[in-house]
């Protein structure tokens, strides 16, 4: 596969003013995120709220500043450009190769703008198209997500929840962008919903070539949709897999405590277990030293407490895993027997 986006060493770090009395704090967000992007291909990045992954979308953009690391986009006609050097002028171009979605359409969508003039501002902020063309290219776009052009006219408030996240979506296909981050884009939305808008996406996908990066904290919406597997804890990642190796046989005791939670609607798949999330996030400005997970971990040894592990292949496999224990751990997946098997 082709690389389309490459995040190499990426940090955030945010700053809390302090005063004459108290001195300021740091929150550090993201710490040496590593991952690729293949085109193509939907890398789903999960985890709890909290753990960076909407920080990791805006960064990659550049919504945010990043504090350091890089961001390479792999351009078509060879070579990478670094988004993070960029200036606002320069980031231009990549910008229309780069789109997002937002979690709520309804606060995403100005609500002083008809769905028209919402969907044709990204063509006329970058002065792509102007008349005709403007208009034919707006109203395809819609058609192809589900909206009449009749309704164009009309504002966001006239539609339900369902309807403006398809306005939402074609907001960010008119440009024809390459890689689409979609950040919480269904869990806004009505189980019924969220299915017509996963199939939505996974149409369009192609349709028009689309690489995703799908931002959730929804295991069974990500095993649906996503061909891999980000997961990320307090801001570090601590485990990236193909998604049916995650789901049969997870190498990091975080990810299995996800899928432990994980609601199973087949009875003789489901283990009985669907337990709740055990314990409470750390505090950010007080990460805990050595492995981020392990105040958490029921696996948890001196050494995960005195020394944070690497992000390493695990058994030659092609899942990674930032475990001390992720050779030998014997972990349950998802499922009470593998589907597939496990290479």
């Amino acid at each position: 596969m082709t690389t389309l986006l490459t995040v190499e060493n990426l940090s955030k770090v945010f700053h809390l003013g302090g005063s004459l009395f108290r001195e300021g704090r740091e929150l550090v967000a993201l710490n040496d995120i590593n991952l690729t992007v293949e085109k193509g291909e939907t890398l789903a990045i999960v985890g709890e709220s909290g753990c960076g992954k909407t920080t990791l979308g805006r960064c990659i953009i550049k919504a945010q500043p990043v504090s350091s690391g890089h961001v390479f986009y792999h351009r078509d006609e060879g070579g990478h450009v670094d988004l993070t050097t960029l200036g606002k002028r320069e980031i231009e171009p990549y910008r229309r190769d780069i789109r997002m979605i937002f979690q709520d359409p309804m606060s995403s969508l100005n609500p002083n703008m008809r769905v028209f003039d919402i969907v044709a501002e990204p063509l006329r902020v970058h002065r792509l198209l102007r008349g005709k063309e403007l208009e034919a290219r707006v109203y395809d776009t819609l058609g192809k997500v589900g909206i009449s052009p009749d309704a164009a006219g009309r504002y966001p408030h006239a539609f339900s929840g369902g309807q403006r996240q398809r306005i939402g979506i074609a907001r960010a296909l008119v440009l024809n962008p390459k890689l689409v981050i979609a950040d919480e884009a269904v869990s806004a939305l009505d189980v019924s919903i969220q299915a017509q808008v996963l199939n939505l996406l996974d149409d369009l996908k192609e349709e028009f070539g689309l690489t995703y990066i799908f931002i959730s904290h929804d295991l069974g919406v990500v095993n649906y949709i996503a061909d891999r597997v980000v997961v990320m804890y307090l801001g570090h990642v601590v485990e990236n897999a193909p998604t049916d190796l995650l789901f049969e046989r997870p190498r990091h005791p975080y990810t299995e405590m996800l899928l432990e939670a994980l609601p199973i609607a087949d009875p003789s798949r489901r283990k009985g277990r669907n337990k709740e999330l055990k314990g409470e996030i750390p505090y950010l400005g007080n990460r805990p030293k050595g492995c981020p997970f392990h105040t958490r971990c029921k696996y948890a040894q001196d050494i995960c407490r005195a020394e944070k592990p690497a992000l390493r292949p695990i058994n030659g496999t092609a899942q990674l895993a930032a475990c001390h224990f992720a050779e030998t751990l014997d972990l349950k997946g998802a499922y009470e027997a593998p589907i597939k098997a496990i290479a």
